[in-house]
């Protein structure tokens, strides 16, 4: 199925909430797995073991995901990625697809930032098409016919290349790092 990483093999998969219990087909949240060939645990490190195991002994993989009726599983993003707007969960990857769509846009990422009266809003940086031009408020406007209004970004920033590591990929660590350091005002000397 497109989209998707398949069925289990050799292992036996639930989507689990963070208390362990599973959710409602087809409902997003935390990918778990067990089986023979899952690890049992860390080697002296409890707390480790505790944090990464339900108490049915799933291993937690920190990937979010849902299931579909035929068993096939399709990863929404990884947990410690997830934007938390006011207790709203806002999936990157989600945001990411739908900006790729438009058709100025090059590259889009997009990352939490923090906000004082949510905690976390959405940031997003994107990079252009060559000789394409697009206004933050116009790809907002494009965007409110693709996803729910508090997905929206609170702010764009607009870069000519991504960051990216020495191998090549995207962090979003990184890239919100190094687009927030470019909204700082500069110190004068």
């Amino acid at each position: 199925m497109p989209g998707s990483v398949g069925i289990g093999q050799g292992v036996e998969i639930k989507i689990l909430d963070q208390s362990g219990k599973e959710v409602p087909q087809g409902s997003e949240a935390e990918i778990c797995i067990r089986g023979e060939n899952v690890t049992k645990g860390y080697f002296n490190n409890p707390e480790a073991n505790k944090t990464s195991f339900t108490a049915e002994h799933f291993f937690r993989t920190g990937d979010q995901g849902k299931m579909d009726k035929d068993g096939y599983v399709i990863i929404t993003g990884r947990i410690k990625e997830l934007i938390n707007k006011g207790g709203e969960k806002i999936s990157p990857i989600e945001l990411d697809n739908v900006m790729a769509q438009h058709p100025a846009v090059s590259e889009a990422v997009s990352f939490a930032i923090d906000d004082e009266m949510y905690g976390q809003d959405v940031g997003v940086a994107v990079v252009l098409k060559d000789g394409q031009e697009l206004k933050a408020d116009e790809l907002k406007s494009w965007m409110t016919e693709r996803v729910a209004k508090f997905k929206l970004p609170k702010k764009i920033f607009f870069t000519n290349n991504m960051p990216k590591t020495a191998t090549g990929k995207i962090q979003r660590r990184m890239v919100a790092e190094a687009m927030l350091k470019q909204e700082k005002p500069k110190a004068k000397l």
